[in-house]
């Protein structure tokens, strides 16, 4: 299939304004880069009625907290806690600012941007370690802000939706909160995946396999540990009890078909999953959400789900 319209243009675009692979860059110039490139893409961020700035006592020091309560809606809300993406090497809480904004109002929830400490001056499993302690630092102190301590959902896009399942799976295993959904956006979830999206999506001009190749070298201190079910979810012995899915890919990235893998995993695990692939784009789409109709169809969709597990978890469905 071919790319999509609106997709087509912006690659043209960008192969007309020469654009560099972040991985042919700095590590300063990839960081820049890729928030502008975000930024640029997501649009104009949508207001919502209040936004928290603060932190959280991390196990490697303080981590940055934001934290989004939305417009037209009265508490105790649901929380929503959100990874952003980067291949644990790049990004931000603004990483992830219009997305958070987005499906904060659309979901009706308290959304929680937690930072994490990068790679590779920070290597596995610290950005697991931090995302873990943020969602229970949020537990902890969710009523502060409004928050219902009881309905908390995970979220991610790429290695944020590679945190957030790996936290669930850390969450089940060690007695966590209680975690009612996660939502899990092109997510990496096998080190050693050998698919036919990892070799087929080669094009430098999008994120592609010596991309993905460049973060998890940042990524891991040793191959060993590239295994470790927290690394690749996909690798855990056992996935039942997870909390209920939405794993959101795109048709050229390379990491589609572990995406999906996982969520056939789930499925067979007894998870209640939806899984759902968008044509025509890249990996990287869902935060395109202020030029790209589908990027607008998909966090449309994310939050949707969100608030129907939600639901559900009030009624005890």
């Amino acid at each position: 299939m071919p790319f999509d319209p609106e997709f087509q243009a912006l690659y043209d675009q960008r192969a007309a304004q020469g654009g560099r692979p972040l991985y042919s860059m700095t590590l300063e110039e990839a960081r820049a880069a890729d928030l502008a490139a975000i930024q640029a893409g997501s649009g104009e961020p949508e207001p919502v009625a209040e936004v928290i700035d603060t932190t959280l006592p991390g196990p490697g020091g303080t981590l940055p907290v934001r934290i989004y309560r939305p417009a037209a809606a009265e508490g105790p809300l649901p929380v929503l806690v959100y990874f952003f993406g980067g291949g644990w090497t790049l990004g931000s809480i603004e990483t992830g600012d219009a997305i958070c904004r987005s499906l904060a109002n659309a979901a009706g929830c308290l959304t929680v941007a937690v930072g994490y400490r990068l790679a590779p001056e920070h290597k596995f499993p610290a950005a697991v370690d931090d995302c873990d302690a943020g969602v229970r630092w949020i537990a902890e102190h969710a009523g502060r802000y409004g928050g219902d301590a009881t309905r908390i959902a995970v979220a991610g896009d790429s290695a944020g939706g590679n945190l957030a399942a790996a936290v669930t799976l850390r969450n089940r295993d060690a007695g966590g909160p209680p975690l009612v959904a996660q939502l899990l956006v092109y997510p990496n979830t096998d080190y050693l995946a050998d698919t036919a999206s990892r070799r087929e999506n080669t094009d430098p001009l999008l994120f592609n396999d010596k991309s993905v190749h460049w973060y998890w070298d940042n990524y891991l201190a040793t191959a060993e540990d590239g295994v470790h079910p927290l690394a690749s979810p996909l690798r855990a012995p056992d996935h039942t009890g997870l909390p209920p899915a939405l794993v959101i890919t795109a048709e050229y990235d390379p990491l589609r078909d572990e995406g999906e893998q996982y969520a056939d995993r789930l499925r067979e695990s007894g998870v209640p999953v939806e899984s759902v692939r968008y044509p025509g784009v890249a990996h990287g789409f869902f935060a395109m959400a202020g030029t790209l109709d589908a990027g607008r169809r998909a966090v449309a969709q994310a939050a949707a789900h969100l608030r129907t597990v939600f639901a559900d978890a009030t009624t005890g469905v």
